[in-house]
């Protein structure tokens, strides 16, 4: 078997894993459904307090950095619906640098099984849905009030935003990860740029300054996940001196990106040392 067909015979291998061990979750979980029902309300009132915030603040400003409230609302849609597939695919692998300490990460390499697809499984957390499904209805909403000109590619642009979008946060979650074989308490970097990176996607580029702006669309390209193509979708330009074109680039971006956590990830698990090592 050639290097390229065991490669994609270990990622099929991976996911059929990560299925079966998330469908086991899902299974525990379902089995007290009221107490799943309210965690999953619970999940998507927390959530809810971030927009409630945005809509305050509307009630006192006509506008903010520029934008309206409505184009405020479609990049808190993008970017929340985006992080929330990420969070609820791949947010338990935050947990890795907890295995290293206490050395069960051992267990996981005896296994049959690739090791990222047994962490990123492990308590796969259904009550995340609330968050996906939170950041969809404001995103549906904003949609329905946006004075925008439609066009076949804008629309086809936004669910390829919040794919992609997705794609972007998992790969800065599996490379935070990777981190945490050096660092096993790194777990609070890598969520200064997911859960931090989205609620600054959450807002206008304008209202923040330049070289904060720049270090998301050149070093870690969060811009990619909305508002790069976001604002080719609202007829704004492109932040940072991006190109219009750019707007389309974030597929190829949502791609580097994985190569890139995939070559960290592998890097940090070769570099494992056993606690009875």
């Amino acid at each position: 078997m050639g290097p390229r067909r065991a490669r994609a015979a270990h990622l099929a291998e991976g996911l059929r894993a990560y299925g079966l061990i998330a469908a086991m979750w899902v299974r525990s979980t379902m089995t007290y459904r009221f107490s799943f029902a309210m965690t999953l309300l619970s999940n998507f009132t927390a959530t809810l307090f971030d927009f409630v915030v945005i809509l305050l603040m509307f009630g006192h400003v006509r506008g903010l950095g520029g934008f309206t409230f409505a184009e405020v609302a479609f990049l808190y849609g993008t970017t929340s619906t985006a992080f929330g597939l990420a969070d609820l695919a791949l947010g338990q692998v935050g947990r890795l640098g907890k295995r290293v300490r206490d050395g069960t990460v051992d267990t996981l390499l005896v296994r049959p099984v690739p090791v990222l697809a047994q962490v990123a499984a492990d308590r796969f957390a259904l009550r995340r849905l609330g968050r996906v499904t939170q950041g969809l209805l404001v995103l549906v909403w904003s949609l329905v009030i946006l004075d925008v000109t439609w066009t076949p590619l804008k629309v086809a642009l936004v669910p390829v935003m919040v794919m992609t979008g997705g794609v972007i946060f998992s790969s800065v979650m599996v490379a935070g990860a990777a981190f945490q074989f050096w660092a096993q308490d790194g777990s609070e970097v890598t969520n200064s740029f997911t859960y931090g990176g989205n609620t600054l996607l959450q807002y206008p580029p304008s209202i923040f300054a330049g070289d904060l702006v720049r270090g998301v669309v050149y070093v870690v390209p969060l811009a990619f996940v909305n508002w790069v193509p976001a604002l080719y979708v609202l007829g704004r330009q492109a932040p940072a001196g991006l190109p219009g074109w750019a707007a389309f680039a974030s597929p190829a971006v949502a791609a580097v990106c994985c190569v890139l956590a995939g070559l960290a990830w592998r890097v940090g698990i070769r570099s494992y040392r056993s606690t009875g090592s």
